[in-house]
């Protein structure tokens, strides 16, 4: 069976993206962005869904970070749209709780086509590093609208602002990770009762 693979190419007046998502990967990853803390976040998406990611970004990081982070979700969902395809055989829903230390997160997901999602993530400090915290909430509202995803993003504990981002991005990543991947018993369907998503 073929790697699924989403490629896409977006240009504007505020950033230069190109992507390539295998979701058939081995978690290996060549992202640069601009921004370290946001290429460790990326990093860790495909290392820990075991996606393969090539990702280039310029933005413009002299205004701020916001039109950077925010683009690279638009882009990042419209390649997981792609890769996906029809979604015929796939699990559709995906779930994982994860730990880091003292934190613990929960993401949802559902490639249902109708696009949501639900962010409860309490983060305290303004920055880590050079990424500014407020930008999770926008990154994920992006990858869930343009991948057409349900998306639940929920902190359960958790004090370290590093933490808890990194835990929502894993967890985002297992959840991915399991909702793409091939169920036996659906020989071809969607799992739906309308037949399609």
């Amino acid at each position: 069976m073929a790697n699924r693979v989403g490629v896409v190419s977006r240009k504007t007046n505020e950033t230069d993206i190109q992507m390539e998502l295998n979701l058939d990967g081995s978690g290996y990853a060549k992202v640069d962005t601009g921004i370290g803390f946001f290429d460790h976040m990326l990093i860790s998406f495909a290392k820990h869904g075991f996606f393969d990611l090539n990702c280039k970004v310029t933005g413009d990081l002299f205004v701020d970070s916001h039109h950077t982070i925010e683009d690279t979700g638009i882009v990042l969902g419209q390649a997981i749209a792609k890769a996906v395809g029809d979604k015929q055989g796939i699990k559709r829903f995906g779930s994982f709780m994860l730990p880091m230390d003292e934190t613990l997160v929960l993401s949802a997901l559902d490639l249902s086509g109708r696009p949501y999602l639900v962010y409860d993530l309490d983060l305290s400090t303004p920055q880590v590093g050079y990424f500014d915290t407020q930008m999770v909430k926008e990154f994920f509202y992006a990858v869930s609208y343009s991948a057409m995803m349900n998306l639940h993003i929920k902190q359960l504990a958790g004090s370290n602002d590093h933490h808890i981002i990194e835990a929502a991005f894993k967890a985002f990543a297992k959840a991915l990770d399991e909702a793409t991947q091939y169920d036996s018993r659906l020989s071809g369907q969607v799992l739906s009762t309308k037949g399609s998503l």
